[in-house]
């Protein structure tokens, strides 16, 4: 019995943690979204804001897949 609870306690945290990868997605549109309202409104600065674009992208992916590290670790680790 206490072996069925800990892996139900190990699947209901995986799944907790694995809703940071659809998150991520979310955050990713948000900063692609809000550029591209941006550039629509002044495309002569577009140009310059392209890094950030990606450096925005770059860490809303990161947290996506610390959160996809974490559901794995709770799922195989513990």
């Amino acid at each position: 019995m206490e072996g069925d609870i800990a892996n139900m306690g190990q699947f209901i945290g995986a799944g907790l943690a694995a809703i940071g990868t659809g998150a991520a997605a979310i955050g990713v549109g948000h900063v692609a979204g809000n550029f591209l309202a941006g550039a629509l409104r002044n495309p002569s600065a577009a140009a310059g804001q392209t890094a950030t674009l990606f450096i925005g992208i770059a860490f809303a992916e990161a947290l996506g897949l610390f959160a996809f590290l974490v559901a794995i670790l709770l799922l195989f680790a513990v």
